[in-house]
């Protein structure tokens, strides 16, 4: 938590960016002003840009989007550029050996969402992760070429900057290539990621000279990360676009790598891939129009459907973070997840997104919400509005929070809101080879074996099974919201089955609390999940007395560290009870070091 206060004590500010000091967050009468953290309400600066912003986990990755806007591209162009970027600094998770999805909103009004995930390779099925006995056999889901389904960054990325990119690859890739080949200098935030999987440099022998000293020992700040192999590959997707990486020598390379350490991928896969073009999930919550994930994403409709709930609610009267905000909140989470445990790849499974989603169904939800007690999970059924008894199922496989997002937004009403992973922090804990790549460990994400607990003691579903060409089932919410066609507010995070919550309180502080940018997205988080149904809680996020009223109703709650990494921004003012000034205004997360909202 010390961190999370002093990175919110100064937030980074834009090089290109005006620097626009933000006031305290209108706190409600029964909210204690401390309850954010001594040095919350004056956590710094926000960013703005006249032509454009860029928001992402990582500075550099926002630079090089900025620097692309600079260069005469518009917001797609900049989007595809920090992509790839990210899979040079911020290794982790930002990548090309993973996949992720994304809501782009065009300035002819038009919004579309690209699901790049990856799928199953052939060769996967609904057993292959149990033993002789039918037990699990942890762990081969999670590390090692076993857990590795088929990339898709790059078929995302390449079709988004064909289909609506302004400049050439070569121009758009370029940051990234420099990056890679000359190596950029380590700063507090980048050790402490490469920290948390120093025994994947030790064990993998293509990452352990890249990533780690001579001498065998981990890098520290102010050394500096030259890959190489990396620049080579970037370098040929520049020149040959999707087709390098999906039928000549790096899919080869991978495919022989798999192959080398037991694993599925074949040619066959990487050949057969593609992405699909979907209509977004789209709601309103007042007079906005949100625009997020449809399946097989579960966050979109998620969010939707708590949204819907909460419209029938004067949230901006009850006041942030008071008991009563805060039990209408828990409530609506509580029916959401509950409803969207049997969703799936809609190539598998019928969804009932329009029924889920329908503002009739979540007025009939409200009407059996009680307003001064908590209700219990157990006695929710999946799609229906009354309590009756159910048993405890959902179709979450292990998603790791270990993701990242990045928004852009131009001048011309360009928007990108994108999510992408490689699951867990470096993923699978492999590389590709000579191909510098680090491989996901998607597999994970299926339920390894439907009807039994796993390690979490969630209940996996049979309709995230796992199955050849199949997509597993996600929480990634990447989320566009407009007005009469025009873009108002770009947001995302990672965070697992924590992602809709996420991004939910984000809007909330938008849109009903009249918070702005910054405040909204440092906005300290509540979640709740219905199963397990304890609340969880960021520090401050409640006042002693709100949380006493509402242990006394029958909650209970579980304080984590601060999770989730937002990345937001707002188009015309830094919030919406203010007179449009013509910038756009940016905030990166301080929850994470390094991060950066860049204005151009």
């Amino acid at each position: 938590m010390k961190k999370f206060l002093a990175a919110c004590a100064v937030c980074l500010v834009a090089k290109t960016a005006l620097a626009v000091p933000h006031s305290a967050p209108a706190l409600s009468a029964d909210h204690d002003p401390l309850a954010f953290g001594p040095d919350h309400r004056a956590s710094g600066f926000l960013a703005s840009g006249q032509h454009g912003m860029v928001v992402s986990a990582q500075h550099l990755a926002s630079e090089a989007g900025a620097k692309v806007l600079a260069q005469g591209g518009n917001a797609i162009d900049a989007a595809v550029a920090v992509g790839y970027a990210l899979a040079v600094v911020y290794p982790a998770a930002g990548n090309i050996g993973g996949g992720g999805f994304m809501t782009i909103h065009l300035k002819n009004g038009q919004t579309v969402f690209i699901d790049f995930r990856e799928h199953a390779p052939a060769a996967a099925s609904e057993t292959m992760y149990l033993d002789a006995s039918g037990k699990v056999i942890q762990g081969l889901s999670t590390e090692g070429w076993k857990a590795v389904a088929i990339p898709a960054t790059v078929a995302g990325l390449d079709t988004l900057l064909k289909k609506w990119g302004r400049l050439p690859r070569s121009k758009v890739m370029a940051p990234a290539i420099e990056l890679a080949q000359n190596g950029f200098v380590l700063e507090d935030g980048d050790v402490e990621l490469l920290n948390t999987s120093t025994r994947y440099f030790l064990k993998d022998p293509y990452a352990r000279t890249i990533f780690l000293r001579p001498d065998g020992s981990p890098l520290q700040v102010g050394d500096r990360l030259v890959q190489k192999n990396l620049a080579r590959t970037l370098e040929q997707i520049s020149k040959n676009g999707a087709h390098a990486f999906y039928e000549g020598s790096i899919a080869k390379e991978i495919v022989r790598a798999s192959q080398e350490g037991g694993g599925f991928l074949t040619a066959e896969d990487f050949k057969n891939y593609h992405i699909r073009f979907m209509d977004p999930v789209r709601c309103s919550y007042r007079g906005y129009t949100v625009d997020t994930a449809p399946p097989p994403s579960a966050g979109g409709v998620a969010l939707c459907e708590i949204l819907n709930i909460l419209s029938g609610y004067d949230m901006h009267a009850l006041g942030l973070h008071t008991a009563s905000s805060v039990q209408r909140e828990i409530e609506a989470m509580r029916h959401a997840y509950s409803d969207r445990r049997d969703l799936g790849d809609p190539a598998f499974v019928q969804n009932p997104i329009q029924h889920l989603t329908d503002p009739q169904y979540a007025a009939q939800i409200r009407k059996g919400i009680p307003l001064d007690h908590a209700l219990a999970s157990d006695q929710l059924v999946a799609g229906q509005a009354l309590p009756s008894k159910a048993a405890a199922i959902s179709s979450d496989g292990h998603e790791k929070h270990e993701t990242t997002q990045f928004s852009v937004l131009d001048q011309q009403g360009n928007a990108v809101s994108a999510t992408y992973t490689l699951n867990g922090w470096f993923g699978a804990g492999v590389m590709g080879g000579h191909t510098g790549i680090w491989m996901n460990d998607e597999m994970d994400d299926f339920s390894s074996k439907p009807g039994t607990p796993n390690m979490y003691g969630v209940v996996g579903s049979k309709a995230n099974a796992i199955a050849p060409g199949k997509t597993p089932l996600s929480s990634m919410s990447p989320s566009i919201l407009t007005k009469n066609g025009k873009v108002v507010m770009v947001i995302g995070s990672p965070g697992g089955s924590r992602i809709p919550t996420i991004t939910l309180s984000a809007i909330l502080g938008v849109v009903d609390y009249g918070l702005d940018i910054r405040q909204a997205v440092d906005l300290p988080r509540i979640h709740e999940q219905w199963e397990p149904s304890a609340v969880e809680v960021e520090t401050g996020a409640l006042s002693s007395d709100a949380m006493k009223q509402l242990q006394n109703e029958g909650y209970t709650f579980s304080l984590h560290r601060p999770w989730g990494i937002a990345e937001g921004i707002l188009a015309g003012r830094p919030s919406l009870g203010v007179p449009d000034t013509g910038l756009i205004y940016g905030a990166a997360d301080p929850r994470h070091a390094g991060g950066k909202a860049v204005g151009e």
